[in-house]
């Protein structure tokens, strides 16, 4: 049974709910912003906090939008879009600072200016899940209801970039025609906007041996679509390239997909699987901000750590004299040292295979000695990295950590700080991820 309360909102949490209390315990209410009065629905108690849902806004906030998508609220691809951009951006930014002072005991020398890009279309990654429902009237093709395993129910989406979101109704047709629609449960997509066009490939998840009438279909609708076409029967280094434009004639499927860092004239080939971020010209950006704040001399040798394809390497290798990057994954060391090469950056760039999650102080010294560093680990941080770096004696001039999660960055920065000498320069929020209560960001640091 629901319990009807009448809430007052104090703030929004990490996952962009609505903060109040009610005698004396915190209650979690979904949609609703800041300021807000509103009346909610309890739909769950724990011990130490309740969760509940907006039923009625009685007293709206100066920061509410309507929705642009009708899905919006249902859909869990997105948490926000009920919330002004400037605001979401404003309130990115007060959950890293809350971070940073509550985990860590910091605050930086200078907040710098948060970095926001394209609201709408900004998608170049997704995985879309794949559900043959009948009761719903066939297959589904989209993000996982918000709070569930279901599929949601959708026709449109406004994060995707423009031409995967106008294949949202015409792929749920395609794999209602396929005899193997239970046997395909996603599709991963991957988008390349290059200054030759713009390249869109499909990853499909086959949990069988495609037959060859489905095989037929999918490559119909990739030849229709200009789409790159790719099957993953196992895990990510499975995925095998079908068909791509210009196959035709029984000429060999080429994939075309990379991205370009223009500024430092560098063009980055990747698999559809890979690690790439989700928002292209974020990362521009955020690439040109991390080698400014990191300042490299053209002299120096500088670490890359979780350095992936290279996405900070090659443009590093620019500016110094060496850059070595450290990756746990064999197989990105390989396309990382490949890209190196085909950017002409051979001689100036190396790579390591590293277990950074597992760093000591023997194994970053083992590396050799460094000017500076880039860190730029998944949302586990680099907590063991960190301990490394700062029981190491030859302080680095200076640290640019990049992060996708604000709490495992106050956690390392507490490290760095507290037990290594260093001191927080600066740290700053980017709207990686518009419309959901993802918060990326960097800091600085440089010795005390």
């Amino acid at each position: 049974m629901t319990v009807a309360v009448e809430l007052q909102i104090e703030s929004l949490d990490l996952e962009a709910n609505g903060v109040a209390r009610a005698e004396g315990k915190v209650v979690f209410v979904r949609d609703a912003l800041p300021g807000e009065r509103v009346q909610a629905e309890i739909v769950r108690r724990k011990p130490r906090f309740d969760l509940a849902r907006t039923v009625q806004v009685l007293a709206e906030s100066s920061m509410r939008v309507k929705p642009r998508c009708p899905h919006f609220g249902v859909c869990g691809g997105c948490s926000m879009q009920h919330l002004d951009t400037r605001a979401q951006v404003a309130i990115k930014q007060r959950v890293l600072e809350d971070q940073l002072v509550h985990l860590a005991g910091l605050r930086p020398d200078t907040m710098l200016r948060a970095i926001a890009g394209p609201d709408w279309g900004y998608r170049h990654r997704a995985r879309l899940s794949v559900r043959h429902v009948p009761r719903k009237g066939g297959v589904l093709v989209g993000f996982h209801e918000r709070g569930s395993s279901y599929v949601a129910d959708m026709r449109e989406c406004h994060v995707l970039a423009p031409r995967v979101a106008a294949l949202l109704v015409p792929l749920r047709e395609l794999m209602g025609g396929l005899r193997m629609r239970d046997r395909m449960p996603q599709i991963e997509v991957a988008v390349a906007e290059r200054t030759a066009g713009t390249v869109v490939a499909l990853v499909f998840r086959v949990l069988d041996p495609v037959e060859a009438t489905d095989r037929d279909a999918l490559v119909a609708f990739a030849r229709e679509h200009a789409l790159e076409l790719w099957l993953q029967p196992r895990g990510p280094d499975s995925i095998l390239l079908l068909w791509a434009p210009g196959a035709d004639g029984g000429a060999a499927p080429v994939s075309r997909l990379a991205y370009e860092l223009p500024e430092f004239a560098i063009t980055m080939p990747f698999a559809p699987t890979d690690f790439t971020q989700v928002n292209h010209r974020i990362n521009e950006v955020l690439v040109s901000r991390a080698l400014r704040l990191l300042a490299p001399q053209a002299h120096e040798r500088i670490a890359d750590l979780f350095c992936g394809l290279g996405n900070f390497s090659l443009p590093l290798a620019r500016r110094c004299a060496q850059v070595v990057g450290v990756e746990g994954s064999a197989t990105l060391v390989a396309r990382a040292a490949a890209n190196a090469a085909d950017n002409g950056l051979a001689d100036r760039a190396r790579f390591a295979v590293g277990n950074l999650f597992e760093a000591t102080l023997e194994s970053w010294q083992a590396l050799g000695v460094f000017d500076r560093a880039l860190i730029d680990p998944p949302r586990e941080g680099a907590l063991a990295l960190c301990q490394a770096l700062a029981a190491d004696a030859r302080k680095l001039q200076r640290i640019v950590y990049v992060s996708c999660n604000p709490a495992t960055l106050a956690r390392d920065a507490a490290v760095l700080v507290h037990t290594g000498g260093y001191r927080l320069r600066a740290a700053g929020v980017l709207n990686m991820f518009p419309h959901t209560s993802h918060v990326e960001s960097m800091a600085v640091f440089e010795p005390a």
